[in-house]
């Protein structure tokens, strides 16, 4: 194992060499520093990001050196970007690292393609106009923007992807891909040529269990009019006579053969019938998938090929994924089987590949190892799309309305507060609960942004149906960011980063609310 493999060991298990190798190469934007956003840059920079560059002209106060710990209290009135880039850069030499002081607006209004050389954008503490204005510029170029700030206990991020295809998305809970009930005619020719009766003692109590529940599923088969069993109580009889199967001893007892016991536990994840999952159908009928161009990306491209894959075969059958779960065997016969399913993945990914021929598979676009990937996880794929900014602040989302209403202490109502204090800074300039003399107009005035952002919603009644709580408690923290929720929110964000940059894992879609007074959070479809 070599120095990078020790280092990264850990995450390697998660993404894989090559999702490594994607994190390495990319490029994040964080624009102004903040005790959340360095957290965020901190645990990207750890794992090993390709390169960053800091966003901010401000220089540091006291109460910034107070809750930052790359802010060194000793750089008291030198520029926030230069301490924290030189601070971050010593938690991991492969990382490079800079910094500008340029403005924000004026970089947006004089040079917008500054922008369009980052993987992803990460901002903190932005007014809504400038965040409206960086939210259209990267939306137009499809480029991930994560906004990610705390405020007092409260912790809010929010996802803008116009488009983000994931291709790894390692489902909690998939069922290996075995097809017993379709099975193809190299698995069949092999299991037919196997016979238990003629087996020894040995060789039966090792056969794997793929290879029984194929049998005793014919013979049900031939019992019940070409029929698998279906419902439970079919299933459970279908178990019951594969442990039938268990041979007996010259003292009329059974044998201990673990390979038949593992046979009938397996029996209601190893029998599922093959079929296009909702969200695969939906890409196949996505106008991006129907109308591929030489423009296209290569998951649209790999997407066409797939709907060509079915629609050409059974219309039921995806690309084998050709691996298959470790089970109680020998190892010839366990080898066999795994290169009966490896030499058919083969063929479905060569065919696959026939099908992209005239985009991408040939003038080197799509490597084999891509190709290959994208076929294993075919029943996984997900497109994830958002709504851009302008449109969550021009129509509020029917579901957070609903949750709103339906639920009185929904953590949802931080999300209406965090809104609210958008505006009273708009109106203001300042932040509510900043001056502590001006606290109870602060409130007055809090409460006025809260009646007028739920009217415009169509909820006009939520602001007397609320708690003071929530209103007391904004005004209470003053904008202030706790440490503790800081770094909370920069592993929640870090770790949506890098789903976003290596296209594994689905990231959130719309705003997370974490709510630190309950140690609770939301997810918010915005």
């Amino acid at each position: 194992m070599g120095e990078k493999e020790k280092k990264y060991d850990r995450q390697l298990r998660l993404w894989g060499d090559h999702g490594q190798q994607v994190l390495e190469r990319a490029r994040i934007c964080l624009i102004n520093v903040t005790a959340t956003s360095t957290e965020i840059l901190k645990n990207l920079i750890l794992p090993g990001v390709g390169s960053f560059l800091i966003l901010d002209g401000g220089r540091i106060s006291g109460e910034d050196a107070g809750n930052n710990f790359f802010l060194d209290p000793s750089a008291i009135g030198q520029l926030k970007a230069k301490v924290a880039t030189e601070l971050l850069l010593e938690l991991n030499p492969d990382v490079k690292g800079d910094y500008t002081e340029e403005d924000l607006n004026q970089l947006l209004d004089r040079n917008p393609q500054f922008f369009q050389c980052f993987t992803v954008i990460i901002a903190s503490s932005l007014d809504v106009v400038t965040h409206k204005k960086l939210a259209a510029l990267l939306w137009k170029h499809n480029i991930p923007l994560v906004t990610c700030y705390s405020y007092g206990f409260i912790g809010y991020m929010r996802i803008i992807v116009r488009e983000h295809c994931v291709v790894e998305s390692h489902p909690d809970n998939a069922h290996e891909d075995l097809r017993l009930l379709d099975p193809f005619p190299e698995l069949v020719e092999y299991i037919d040529s196997i016979d238990l009766e003629k087996m020894d003692k040995k060789q039966h109590s090792h056969v794997p269990y793929l290879v029984i529940l194929y049998k005793f599923l014919q013979a049900w088969k031939n019992e019940h009019g070409g029929q698998a069993p279906k419902n439970w109580k079919e299933k459970k009889l279908f178990k019951e006579k594969v442990l039938q199967g268990v041979r007996i001893n010259e003292h009329g007892m059974q044998e201990d053969e673990e390979n038949f016991e593992e046979a009938s536990k397996q029996v209601n994840t190893a029998l599922v019938e093959s079929k296009i999952p909702e969200n695969l159908q939906q890409i196949f009928n996505d106008a991006k998938c129907c109308n591929i161009s030489e423009n296209s990306t290569n998951f649209w491209i790999l997407a066409n090929g797939l709907k060509q894959f079915v629609q050409n075969n059974d219309k039921s059958s995806l690309p084998l994924r050709g691996s298959l779960p470790d089970m109680f065997s020998d190892s010839e016969s366990y080898v066999k089987l795994q290169n009966i399913y490896k030499t058919k993945a083969k063929q479905d990914i060569d065919l696959l590949t026939s099908y992209i021929r005239d985009f991408g598979a040939v003038n080197g676009r799509l490597s084999d190892q891509e190709i290959k990937r994208f076929c294993r996880n075919a029943s996984f794929l997900q497109v994830v799309r958002s709504r851009s900014l302008s449109e969550e602040y021009e129509n509020a989302s029917q579901s957070i309305l609903d949750g709103l209403i339906s639920e009185g202490d929904s953590d949802a109502i931080w999300y209406v507060m965090l809104r609210c204090v958008e505006q009273f800074y708009t109106n203001f300039s300042r932040y509510p609960g900043v001056k502590a003399d001006d606290i109870d107009i602060d409130v007055t005035r809090l409460k006025n942004c809260v009646q007028e952002l739920t009217r415009s919603w169509g909820v006009p009644g939520l602001v007397e149906a609320m708690s003071d709580d929530y209103v007391q408690e904004i005004c209470r923290v003053g904008a202030a960011e706790i440490h503790s929720v800081a770094s909370y929110m920069g592993g929640v964000a870090a770790q949506e980063v890098i789903k976003l940059i290596t296209a594994q894992y689905v990231p959130i879609v719309g705003v997370y609310i974490y709510n630190g007074l309950k140690s609770t959070s939301v997810s918010l479809n915005v």
